[in-house]
């Protein structure tokens, strides 16, 4: 990104799909994309950064993480300290992200999240305030110094091997899946009429294209398709608004705190999902302390299955988006979503009415949203839940993922979120190049003795049923 280039929303190069944790306080600190410079970002940094400057202020652990509460947010990137207080609110990732990493040391977390840190770190530079002691160790004390450094060196050699760079033909291929289906659909009820075998029939092809298009979007949400971002947020927007009905910005805002605090409860939105079902060992006791009577949750693996699984898409993303979107005045979002219903009323409006258009619609969300549910809980659900322990990046999403076994069909229906370890080890990684690094993830687990899950796709689906049955009052 350069100078050249405008920006998005309120004027700031921050990308905002990204978790950018930077921007300037003092106008006359702030660069402006006025399209008239001629120096790229980096170059511009490079040079303020040879500028004379004071001696950097150092702290110790202790002091750092006493700044972890909502109004005094502290956290180390690097070694360096920032304060990023006052900007929380800004924070294109949602201020739930930053929160959650006040206090603490985000390196691991900070590289994940961003496809070029490297820009990033100009805008960091106004919330600098410190460095740690020569004295101190890079993480804190309770973290294995030795996992971090060998992670850091994983995925310094990833990158060394352009493992995060994109195959855009197989993207390609991707959307234009979605994009035949979708057409397909329309044609045979065209050619054959809307009678309910042709309806039953065009409903799996539209289930598939929306699957698919939801699959494709997670990647464009995490940057990983594209080298230019503002590309990856617009498509992402084309497909999760015009092929989904749903709001991007509540996707990512919602998916990034699932990420940088995995399986964590309650930060984790994923699995706070109370009191309609409660999952690991501390959700029982929580609700059991409340004396809750009016769920028998010793059947909760039942309705799962009856109730939530076939409403997931269907009621709870879709009146959550609406809901996200309305109370943030989100017009962008709101006009996307928009046309994915116009759409369908002017494609099937002619064969099915209104009435009828909208039970298609309803009837495709019905079907897809098994099938999402079971493909997003299948890697998270059965494994470690806990309260927040603070630990390093590479233990904590080892322990709250597993795997499903490759193959051909496994690879298609999840999306390649059968790599659900790598997939959180890298989020900005694209899809296809998870099975590359998944030996070289396996072979660290195993120098460091964690356990490196990986389940036939029955039984990962199996565990989520039995996970939810389990009510340790």
């Amino acid at each position: 990104m350069t100078f050249e280039e405008k920006p998005e929303g309120n004027g700031s190069l921050v990308d905002e799909n990204q978790l950018y944790l930077g921007e300037t306080h003092q106008a006359k600190e702030k660069p402006i994309a006025n399209g008239k410079a001629k120096l790229s970002a980096r170059q511009e940094g490079n040079a303020k950064f040879d500028l004379p400057r004071k001696s950097l202020h150092t702290y110790i652990w202790q002091e750092v993480q006493r700044h972890n509460q909502e109004t005094d947010q502290w956290l180390v990137i690097n070694r360096k300290v920032y304060d990023v207080t006052g900007w929380v609110d800004r924070h294109p990732g949602g201020r739930q992200v930053l929160n959650y990493y006040a206090g603490e040391d985000a390196t691991d977390v900070f590289r994940a999240m961003h496809p070029d840190p490297d820009i990033v770190l100009l805008y960091l530079k106004p919330l600098l305030i410190g460095e740690l002691a020569p004295e101190e160790p890079n993480q804190e004390r309770n973290k294995n110094s030795q996992l971090v450094e060998d992670f850091q060196e994983l995925r310094r050699t990833l990158e060394t091997m352009n493992m995060f760079n994109a195959n855009l033909g197989f993207f390609f291929l991707h959307f234009a899946q979605v994009l035949i289906l979708e057409a397909l659909a329309w044609v045979i009820v065209w050619h054959f009429g809307s009678g309910w075998l042709i309806t039953i029939f065009i409903s799996f092809l539209l289930v598939v294209a929306q699957v698919q298009g939801a699959i494709l979007q997670h990647d464009l949400g995490h940057l990983s398709i594209f080298k230019k971002s503002k590309w990856n947020r617009l498509m992402q927007k084309v497909v999760m608004g015009h092929f989904e009905g749903l709001s991007a910005k509540w996707w990512n805002n919602r998916h990034f705190q699932h990420h940088v605090k995995t399986n964590i409860y309650p930060k984790d939105p994923d699995i706070d999902v109370g009191p309609l079902f409660v999952i690991g060992e501390l959700q029982p006791v929580k609700y059991g302390k409340k004396k809750i009577k009016y769920l028998d949750y010793e059947k909760q693996h039942l309705y799962f299955c009856t109730v939530w699984a076939p409403l997931f898409v269907l009621i709870y993303f879709n009146l959550d988006s609406i809901r996200a979107m309305y109370c943030r005045r989100d017009w962008e979002d709101i006009a996307w979503a928009s046309s994915f219903y116009i759409r369908y009323f002017i494609t099937f409006g002619p064969f099915y009415g209104i009435f009828g258009t909208m039970v298609l619609i309803y009837l495709v969300k019905l079907l897809e949203s098994p099938w999402v549910a079971y493909i997003t809980q299948m890697s998270h659900i059965p494994m470690k839940m806990s309260k927040e322990e603070n630990q390093d990046w590479f233990s904590t999403q080892v322990l709250a993922t597993c795997n499903v076994e490759q193959s051909l069909f496994n690879d298609w229906f999840t999306g390649h979120l059968n790599f659900q370890i790598e997939h959180h080890l890298f989020p900005t990684m694209p899809c296809h190049n998870y099975h590359k690094v998944a030996p070289l993830v396996k072979s660290l687990c195993a120098k460091h003795g964690l356990q490196y899950v990986n389940k036939p796709i029955l039984k990962a689906f199996g565990d989520i049923l039995s996970e939810n049955a389990v009510m340790p009052y």
